[in-house]
């Protein structure tokens, strides 16, 4: 196989990788936020409920993070029930959507 043959296959499989992990869309993710915002939107936001503590404000926070954090959530190896309940009805592709959302600091 001459060598420009193989750099144009390898830039080709590098592509096809790339893009088989579907980035997030921050305009889709700002329609699908309506759950988060109301606590996750405030800095410095606490509740009460079931005890006080501290909310984390997600803006800018790193998508990864938002992404992994959602799949914990609805798999249950985060035991926080309200964001069990809220992460069980988003698919992958709504966790990939707010996420992005989120990074952009909104």
């Amino acid at each position: 196989m001459k060598t420009s043959q193989f750099v144009g296959l390898f830039a080709l499989g590098i592509g096809l990788v790339q893009g088989a992990h579907a980035a997030g869309d921050p305009v889709a993710g700002k329609a699908k936020h309506e759950m988060c915002i109301g606590c996750h939107g405030i800095a410095g936001w606490r509740t009460a409920y079931p005890t006080v503590y501290s909310v984390p404000y997600l803006g800018g926070q790193h998508a990864d993070y938002i992404v992994a954090a959602l799949k914990e959530y609805k798999s249950g190896e985060r035991g926080f029930a309200t964001m069990r309940a809220m992460a069980s009805s988003l698919s992958d592709q709504d966790m990939e959507d707010i996420a992005a959302y989120y990074a952009g600091g909104k």
